[in-house]
């Protein structure tokens, strides 16, 4: 079990839109998963990622006035990391009365449509974030049954394997986190979806002969920008792209990028500034 790097981090003002970019600054630095505080944000970097240097540089060059942000660190072990994960963090949720996820260990969990097991570990996407409830929502309003589906940079697996209780025909999932990986795996078997295929690597996973339907990319917008183009080339004349892991404020960028590409911006979605956007191959 991999030990974990846990800091807590004090932001004053407490407010969302701080702890929010707070968050996506520290993705880029190595960490991997957020748990908001009544004071602030506790953050998880793997023993080997963390990089104190850089949680002082994102402080000291915040890009937002009037926050004073302070810190604590101590290494805990993955198993307490996951002890305390499950008993005071990840509960049910049910997206639009349609998609529950949960996990193993919940009682009284609501009835819907889809019903997905998660046992997160230190994988992200538990549906929490707005990112991850974009990219469901996103599924969930489009026609996978009987399509390809891949999903880049996969965390948990939960949006492959809603993809493939919603009918895609062939799903992959792809995270260049060993972790992440291996907690992919776990999650399909609970869910019987044993014929999602799981890759351990970043784009370079992309096979030469991979043609999809649709992709979807929840990651963050620097390697989003990176990666666009490799998107493009496993996808055909038709094909959809939802991208998200970014703020409203990176939407234009991203929009060049994806012009460049051949890749028609169809509109997005925004939810306290984190963005999801749909873009058609020409």
């Amino acid at each position: 079990m991999n030990d974990y790097t846990k800091v807590t981090f004090t932001v004053t003002p407490t407010e969302e839109v701080a702890t929010d970019i707070l968050a996506a600054l520290l993705a880029d630095a190595g960490f991997e998963s957020f748990v908001p505080e009544e004071n602030g944000m506790t953050a998880y970097a793997p023993v080997s990622a963390f990089d104190e240097e850089a949680v002082k540089g994102i402080i000291n060059n915040f890009p937002i006035d009037g926050y004073s942000i302070s810190y604590t660190a101590e290494t805990v072990e993955g198993e307490d990391w996951n002890a305390e994960w499950e008993k005071n963090y990840f509960q049910p949720i049910i997206v639009d009365d349609k998609c529950v996820i949960h996990s193993t260990f919940h009682t009284d969990v609501p009835k819907a449509e889809y019903d997905i097991l998660i046992d997160p570990k230190m994988a992200f996407g538990t549906g929490y974030h707005q990112t991850t409830c974009h990219m469901i929502r996103a599924i969930l309003g489009s026609e996978v049954q009987g399509k390809s589906l891949l999903d880049m940079g996969c965390g948990t697996a939960l949006l492959a394997i809603l993809a493939r209780k919603c009918g895609a025909e062939r799903v992959v999932a792809i995270d260049i986190d060993e972790f992440a990986y291996e907690n992919a795996l776990e999650n399909i078997t609970l869910n019987n979806t044993p014929d999602i295929e799981v890759r351990l690597g970043g784009a370079d996973a992309i096979k030469e002969s991979d043609c999809f339907d649709f992709v979807i990319a929840n990651i963050n917008r620097n390697i989003l920008l990176a990666d666009m183009q490799n998107y493009v080339k496993c996808m055909h004349s038709g094909s959809v792209l939802f991208i998200s892991g970014f703020y409203t404020d990176d939407i234009e960028v991203l929009k060049e990028e994806a012009a460049l590409h051949g890749l028609r911006y169809d509109g997005c979605a925004e939810n306290n500034r984190w963005a999801m956007m749909k873009l058609i191959k020409e």
